[in-house]
């Protein structure tokens, strides 16, 4: 086969990733916005260490990182990046401290030889600040950098400041399971639901209260933000958050089909249109696509496709599978395609799917069970319905914008 051919319906894909933005509501502010227009007043004084990378921008584009050295009132101390880095651009298991070359600033990183901040990183610092864009899945582990900087803000004595943002997904949609208690880990921080459908500064309000956490703790609210809406109608710039995040459908995508690539699947990563596909070299893609077709799951269409990832899983190799095209975003559940996607490989695959490690970001022993007992896609979510609603009900009291 013609090895462009593999990428025809892929790239197709990543144009109507972009095409399919929504009329803009007018733009919101986000919490860098507001504090910008406020004069910095909340951190007037302060030394502040900041916590951010490349997401970290305000409805101009300028950078938290800028607009903070520059304000006259605000000593901007040292700097901390995340998973991925300072500008986003890396996918490694260990980041090194490096040097932001505009400001001469030392640049921690959380993502190398410690996830949380040290004694020594927070010396001459009295608050540490947030800003980075989530994306509204448990599993994404920006919220988890956040919460290790709170437990460190507590130990320390040090106000945290959180600058908020939208949830790109929206603020009201919840869906999947709820995070076993005792598996937390690096990529599952806390007991949530797959998509929680909460801003970070509304997680942070929950991480302190449930976990007890003794902090001065102040989010600075966004304006103008509907969350019943998605990203494409804050009228704000799209930055990618990570390197494989580089669209608004691939966040919509993400909490089901992310859920997958812990297992010997390609997910898209090394194409253009990363959770756009998900395949491997022993799916056939017409039979695959059919099988999933037949279900008739609403908002979605699978297009059976060949792929060859330039990089990551299956490198190189050819790999059959289906491109997820999106064509009602009101009416898709990113959780229920997981689910579907999850059963049929079972049911076809049995052999050749490896779920040994199906669980890890999952992390719930009985929608894991149900999916290898091949259960249906109602049953599966009847296995975790009365721990949605209990989540539903937890998250109430730590919601900031009216639903």
């Amino acid at each position: 086969m013609n090895p462009l051919v593999l990428y025809r319906l892929p790239i197709f894909a990543f144009v109507l990733c972009i095409t399919m933005q929504g009329t803009v509501k007018g733009q919101t502010l986000a919490g860098i916005d507001v504090l910008v227009k406020n004069q910095f007043v909340n951190l007037t004084g302060r030394r502040v260490g900041l916590i951010t990378n490349q997401t970290g921008v305000n409805a101009a584009g300028e950078s938290t990182v800028t607009l903070l050295a520059d304000a006259d009132n605000v000593d901007l101390v040292a700097l901390f990046s995340p998973e991925h880095g300072f500008a986003g651009q890396l996918d490694q298991s260990e980041i090194s401290d490096s040097e932001d070359q505009s400001t001469g600033i030392k640049i921690h990183s959380l993502y190398g030889k410690t996830r949380v901040p040290t004694k020594e990183m927070v010396h001459g610092i009295d608050t540490l600040v947030f800003d980075i864009q989530d994306i509204g899945t448990r599993f994404y582990t920006y919220i988890s950098t956040m919460g290790g900087a709170m437990r460190a803000a507590s130990k320390y004595g040090l106000r945290f400041v959180v600058l908020d943002r939208p949830n790109p997904i929206n603020g009201v949609t919840v869906s999947g399971p709820v995070l076993d208690a005792g598996g937390e880990s690096f990529v599952g921080y806390h007991t949530l639901a797959v998509r929680h459908g909460m801003t970070t500064g509304e997680l942070a309000e929950m991480f302190r209260s449930e976990w007890d956490i003794d902090i001065e703790l102040e989010i600075i609210p966004m304006q103008n933000w509907n969350p019943k809406l998605m990203f494409d109608s804050t009228g704000r710039l799209w930055v990618n958050p990570s390197p494989n995040m580089r669209c608004l459908t691939q966040a919509i995508l993400y909490p089901g089909v992310g859920l997958l690539e812990t297992t010997n699947l390609s997910v898209g990563r090394g194409t253009d249109t990363p959770f756009e596909v998900l395949g491997a070299p022993w799916i056939h893609p017409t039979k695959f696509a059919q099988a999933l077709n037949q279900k008739n799951l609403p908002g979605v269409v699978f297009v059976p496709v060949k792929f060859q990832p330039d990089s990551s899983k299956y490198e190189g190799e050819i790999c059959g599978g289906v491109n997820i095209v999106i064509t009602n975003r009101e009416r898709f559940d990113a959780t229920d395609c997981g689910w579907l996607l999850a059963r049929t490989l079972r049911v076809m695959y049995e052999k050749e799917w490896e779920t040994q490690s199906l669980n890890r970001l999952l992390v719930d022993e009985v929608t894991k069970n149900a999916i290898l007992a091949t259960q249906s896609v109602d049953s599966i979510k009847s296995g975790y319905a009365k721990e949605l609603q209990e989540f539903r009900q937890r998250r109430e009291a730590f919601l900031l914008y009216p639903r």
